[in-house]
């Protein structure tokens, strides 16, 4: 099978072309190939399929082999991969993601796409579709214990789960522990990703992220927007911020008005290969 590795600041995934390629088990796949020890080594498996309703259709599975609904990072690197390999000559593409179809605008630079925006859609802060449990209809600046501890988050989706906690330092927080109490807190029924993050002023903030399925990453495209949101809800910034991820850096723009998030970040490619271990 022929692949290619594909990275958004640093958030690494496994990409197959299925218009070429088939993959019949992409969950054992996924864990295979995202193995960084015996496999190709990324955060997980992206299949870039056909699409009845979209340009291309985007399928997500995790390095433990669970599907997910949408990736930031993941989709901007799809949109890089499908006008450099020449599947589309447009800039202007539509990707069906099981969080729905998202639109997205590519950068040229000598003839390859360095940068792509995303019109990510409407964030959903009702708490039964997010999902999380909650007596309120949205969760802003709520209490969670969490190993005894009480923190503050604001939940949103954007597509998929994610819980926004600010902390006042991001780089000495024990976010493997706590991340991971907080994806499978029972207060998440599908899981949650995690969010920890520090306002530096009200035009940047620097953020990591526990990822369902996954663990820490260098980044998360969706957390970022999730991150923006969460941010405009509790007055800690302008609707334009820049993210500070391990990876680098993504431009969020939540525009409150129109209820709608987009975010502009890079995509690179790593290395094109070949494996029968899938």
């Amino acid at each position: 099978m022929k692949f290619t590795k594909m990275e958004g600041l640093g958030n690494d995934y496994v990409y197959v072309n299925c218009f070429k390629e088939q993959l019949d088990n992409p969950s054992e796949s996924a864990r295979i190939l995202s193995d960084r020890h015996f496999g190709v080594g990324s955060d997980g498996l992206i299949l870039i399929k056909p699409s009845e309703v979209a340009d291309f259709t985007m399928d997500m599975y995790n390095a433990d082999g669970s599907r997910s609904e949408m990736c930031g990072n993941g989709i901007r690197c799809v949109g890089k991969y499908v006008y450099d390999y020449g599947l589309t000559d447009k800039t202007s593409i539509s990707i069906e993601t099981l969080a729905g179809i998202k639109y997205l605008e590519l950068k040229l630079e000598y003839g390859k796409v360095s940068a792509v925006t995303v019109d990510m859609g409407a964030p959903i802060l009702n708490a039964k579709e997010v999902p999380v449990i909650s007596d309120n209809d949205i969760v802003v600046d709520e209490d969670i214990a969490v190993d005894g501890i009480n923190y503050k988050m604001t939940c949103v989706s954007m597509g998929n789960p994610h819980a926004v906690v600010f902390v006042d330092d991001v780089d000495s927080f024990p976010l493997d522990n706590v991340g991971a109490m907080f994806e499978k807190h029972n207060r998440f029924p599908n899981r949650v990703n995690a969010e920890f993050v520090q306002v530096i002023d009200r035009k940047t903030v620097k953020m990591r992220v526990f990822e369902r399925g996954t663990g820490e990453t260098m980044a998360c495209g969706t957390g970022s927007c999730a991150t923006a949101v969460a941010c405009v809800l509790n007055d800690k910034t302008d609707e334009d911020v820049t993210v500070k991820l391990l990876g680098g850096d993504l431009l969020i723009r939540y525009d409150r008005q129109n209820n709608k998030v987009y975010m502009t970040g890079p995509a690179k490619v790593v290395f094109d290969g070949e494996t029968d271990i899938c």
